[in-house]
């Protein structure tokens, strides 16, 4: 069993290595598209939201005391809120609604 943690250790040092080479080396002129360009950018914030999203649910124990966060959440960032008054606010919901649930 531990001569296999060095074949998974040196698997996923490969595997990092070829995601982080591999653009240096298929792209050596410099990205014109609009289209790529802006595929690229928003690439990490979909990525980002497809991981985070879906735990954000079942964090706390209890759909609804989560949603109930989540949804406070949404709505002080969209008006633009600092991090952390959108973060203690999700907070301060989600403990609210598990008071009343």
């Amino acid at each position: 069993m531990s001569g296999n943690i060095f074949i998974y250790i040196a698997v996923m040092a490969l595997t990092t290595y070829l995601i982080r080479m591999l653009p240096t080396v298929l792209f050596r002129k410099k990205i014109t598209s609009k289209f790529v360009k802006s595929f690229l950018f928003y690439v990490p914030y979909a990525v980002l939201g497809a991981m985070t999203v879906p735990s954000v649910f079942y964090s706390t124990g209890n759909v609804m005391t989560a949603a109930a966060g989540f949804i406070v959440a949404v709505i002080l960032a969209f008006r633009e809120k600092s991090l952390l008054t959108v973060a203690i606010a999700a907070c301060a919901a989600a403990f609210a609604v598990s008071m009343i649930c």
